[in-house]
């Protein structure tokens, strides 16, 4: 089914290799704090601690999620560390600003980060105003995109009605979940190691590469509607 951008007032943005181009890999630097904090959990080298993070990310949705299940982690602890990250590697984006303001309807961060960290982000792009608020990994207490509940939670607290959202995310396995729920679905394929893991085309209603770009395909769209009179 094509996108229809005029039935769309709620506009759902993963943040992480979304907003941003994956290239500044600001996750680089997560990557490496987390490998250094399961190194000194399981007193283990880091080679080790590397495949025991990739084998959580991918069983559990998160790492955190797979620490929480085996080692009975602290999340905050967790997250406190790995998100102590330099963000100036993101670069302020006004073009990027204008395009999503200029967009009919609410605006929402949907991430399994942590709003902190997300606000730092938004913040370090210049971005944070265009948006009413974040659903984040302490609001989905813990059990993460692509967990049903996650997607509950943020259609309830933000009183979201699925047919009129759209969900725009770079992790293919986290867009079936919004689909099944009637949310029309934007795969932001940044060519990440991760990105297309479990990816189901017939629960993405649109492909792209270039978040700038689409704003301005949709805008184009949505021109003729938006013309008083």
């Amino acid at each position: 089914m094509p996108f229809e951008p005029a039935r769309v007032d709620c506009w759902i943005f993963d943040l992480d290799n979304t907003l941003y181009p994956a290239r500044v890999n600001l996750f680089s630097q997560i990557d490496a704090l987390m490998g250094r904090f399961i190194a000194e959990l399981l007193g283990c080298d880091l080679a080790e601690a590397r495949r025991v993070q990739k084998l959580y990310f991918h069983d559990h949705g998160t790492t955190l999620a797979g620490l929480m299940h085996y080692h009975t982690v602290d999340p905050r602890e967790f997250l406190d560390y790995v998100h102590a990250v330099d963000m100036s590697v993101l670069a302020d984006a006004p073009r990027l600003a204008h395009r999503l303001l200029a967009l009919p309807g609410r605006r929402l961060i949907f991430t399994n980060a942590d709003a902190d960290y997300g606000a730092r982000a938004l913040d370090a792009l210049g971005i944070a105003h265009c948006f009413e608020g974040i659903w984040d990994i302490h609001a989905m207490a813990y059990r993460p995109k692509p967990e049903a509940s996650a997607y509950h939670g943020l259609i309830d607290h933000f009183a979201i009605d699925p047919a009129r959202a759209v969900f725009v995310e770079d992790t293919a396995r986290n867009l079936p979940p919004a689909k099944a729920l009637g949310m029309q679905t934007v795969w932001i394929d940044m060519a990440t190691e991760w990105g297309d893991r479990a990816r189901d085309d017939r629960m993405i209603d649109v492909q792209i590469d270039d978040m700038a770009g689409w704003l301005d395909s949709v805008l184009h769209d949505l021109a003729p509607t938006r013309r008083p009179g």
